[in-house]
């Protein structure tokens, strides 16, 4: 469940949302409020750039394109056994 604290809360227990937010299994993020209405997310480093990297991704129309496109080609079964892909990398 989604953990919501107002802003007094949020700073007096931000030591503690570090170690909670950085401990399995943790929620993604926190929302914190100031007058009842949210204003900011506490969240891992690590869920945030995973979302920083996952918008620069949708952002780039390259990358978006190659990807419509393998999706495309894995529905229509074009698609490269593993075992000749081990082959070709020598793994």
């Amino acid at each position: 469940m989604a953990k919501t604290l107002t802003i007094t809360e949020a700073r007096a227990q931000l030591l503690e949302l570090a170690d909670e937010l950085n401990r399995p299994p943790a929620a993604h993020a926190v929302t914190v409020t100031k007058r009842g209405k949210p204003v900011l997310a506490v969240m891992p480093y690590e869920f945030y750039e995973s979302l920083v990297e996952t918008l620069e991704i949708l952002g780039d129309e390259t990358l978006m394109g190659a990807l419509r496109q393998s999706l495309k080609d894995a529905r229509a079964g074009k698609t490269v056994p593993w075992e000749k892909v081990k082959r070709d990398l020598k793994l």
